[in-house]
């Protein structure tokens, strides 16, 4: 493909509470085995993209470890491959990234000595399919400056994301950055392509200016100079960067039409693999409509939920509406409803957690072995 990938994955938000303390949102467990980075990742690899650059900021660790090595996304070795640029102290430089425009400049020498002429820009915590070949064909066919990746969301969550309009050729007219009032609910799903020289160009300028931000400081500065355009999308896509929108995208996993879009129907979805055995299931255990990943022993009664890899279900524990990531240790008589349970947690025989008005989410760092 004639571009090379972009995936901002620096971003950290309150709105994800306790869980993004140890973790940065691209690296928060999706569908019982994935990340939110392996859906951009893939996405890349099965447009045929080859050269693709992460850049990492907040919590990067648990990214990092995931990233170790490009051939789970099978790009390219010799020519091209993944490449993960956090923030460098320089001589000329030592801030952190301070927006996603100033992430892309701090790292322009690798723009420059790319030869592809486009670049497809994603944030590291959407989760979606799409093929970015579709959109730079359009891009191309629209003479476009930049063309946004769009679909439409529920009016309640609109506040939550950057907001546009179009006109009848698609071309966008409006663009407010999380309006708290809107009349449209066509949203950015902040996926991007744009020519490299002209992205060099605009992150140039912006820097000069000391401006820091893409949407605020690009789009919407740029929207009546540039010809920007909106590439619309019915598929499903679903951004995780608060505690209800990631429990809500896992519970969609336990819908079969979800399961059948991205686990069955080409192209595939593509993690790090671990080597864990199957799920055990030992005599007892009762298992409604949820998602078992492997590593995991389950002895009590687990309903409608999202179980990561190697967790420990006691007896007669009771686990209904609620997400148990990955490495946890729960005991026996155990009650856990409508919660969002941290990894490598400990839970004490006898215990309840249930959320009552909304998602709660379960920290507990019990001593699991005791001599």
């Amino acid at each position: 493909m004639r571009a090379v990938g972009m995936i901002l994955a620096g971003g950290n938000n309150n709105r994800m509470r306790e869980l993004s303390r140890k973790r940065a949102i691209a690296a928060m467990p999706i569908a019982g085995s994935y990340r939110a980075i392996d859906f951009a990742l893939s996405n890349m690899s099965n447009s045929g993209i080859q050269k693709v650059a992460v850049l990492t900021q907040y919590n990067a660790r648990s990214l990092n470890e995931h990233l170790s090595s490009s051939k789970w996304w099978d790009f390219g070795r010799k020519q091209g491959g993944l490449f993960l640029f956090p923030p460098t102290v320089t001589a000329n430089n030592s801030w952190w990234y301070r927006g996603t425009a100033d992430a892309m400049f701090q790292n322009l020498d690798w723009l420059k000595k790319c030869h592809e002429p486009y670049v497809v820009i994603a944030s590291g915590d959407g989760i979606y399919k799409l093929d970015y070949n579709k959109v730079l064909e359009y891009h191309i066919a629209k003479r476009a400056d930049v063309t946004v990746v769009c679909t439409e969301c529920q009016d309640d969550e609109v506040s939550r994301f950057g907001v546009l309009k179009m006109n009848e050729d698609s071309r966008i007219e409006e663009f407010d950055e999380k309006p708290m009032v809107s009349t449209s609910n066509v949203i950015s799903t902040g996926i991007y392509v744009i020519r490299r020289r002209q992205l060099i160009e605009m992150l140039e300028k912006c820097a000069q200016e000391e401006r820091w931000d893409f949407v605020k400081d690009i789009l919407i500065r740029y929207k009546n100079l540039k010809r920007i355009f909106g590439y619309k999308i019915n598929t499903y896509w679903s951004n995780i960067s608060t505690v209800e929108s990631y429990y809500r995208t896992n519970m969609d996993f336990l819908k079969p039409e979800v399961r059948d879009y991205f686990f069955r129907q080409y192209p595939q979805i593509y993690t790090k693999i671990d080597d864990n055995p199957p799920a055990k299931f030992n005599p007892g255990c009762l298992v409604k409509n949820s998602l078992i990943s492997a590593g995991c022993i389950v002895n009590g009664t687990i309903e409608d939920s999202v179980i990561f890899k190697k967790v420990f279900v006691g007896n007669n524990c009771y686990i209904k509406n609620s997400i148990i990531l990955n490495d946890v240790y729960i005991g026996d008589n155990t009650h856990i409803e409508n919660c969002v349970v941290e990894s490598r947690d400990t839970i004490r025989a006898n215990s309840y957690h249930c959320g009552e008005n909304g998602i709660k989410i379960v920290i507990e760092k019990n001593e699991r072995y005791v001599i």
